[in-house]
């Protein structure tokens, strides 16, 4: 189990988020946002688990989520699942989101596109994951 500590944290959550400083692991480790602090020896200690908390919280913050929906929504999530959206942190980058054309397709489905993807491409795209959501067996 690897220990860090709060600065340490902070330090690890800059690269993906400058906003994320010291005040802001302490304030949501104090308001319960993240699970306590592990033991380790005469010490607490935030965990790899802890951190991939943290990159849940900033990839769903930048979807647009209040604090306290995030916090609702951690506390139905498996670790599994807290996993996954912290994965999907640089899916959600400034510079991505600005570059990118996301498209919703479905209420659960969106995809995004680079502006690199000709317009040709980009339509038969769009077209192919719609025949896929609809069942079409004659295209794939």
């Amino acid at each position: 189990m690897n220990g860090y500590t709060a600065k340490q944290v902070a330090e690890i959550l800059q690269e993906a988020d400058p906003r994320m400083n010291l005040r802001t692991v302490r304030y949501y480790t104090q308001i319960g946002m993240v699970p306590p602090l592990e033991a380790a020896g005469n010490r607490r200690v935030y965990t790899d688990d802890h951190i991939r908390r943290f990159r849940a919280i900033i990839t769903l913050s930048r979807t647009g989520e209040t604090l306290a929906a995030i916090q609702d929504m951690l506390k139905s999530l498996s670790a599994a699942e807290i996993e996954n959206l912290s994965r999907q942190l640089s899916l959600y980058e400034p510079s991505r989101m600005l570059g990118n054309e996301t498209l919703k397709i479905t209420d659960d489905v969106l995809i995004t596109i680079s502006p690199r993807i000709s317009a040709e491409v980009k339509q038969r795209v769009i077209e192919s994951v719609a025949q896929a959501l609809n069942g079409d067996p004659h295209e794939t």
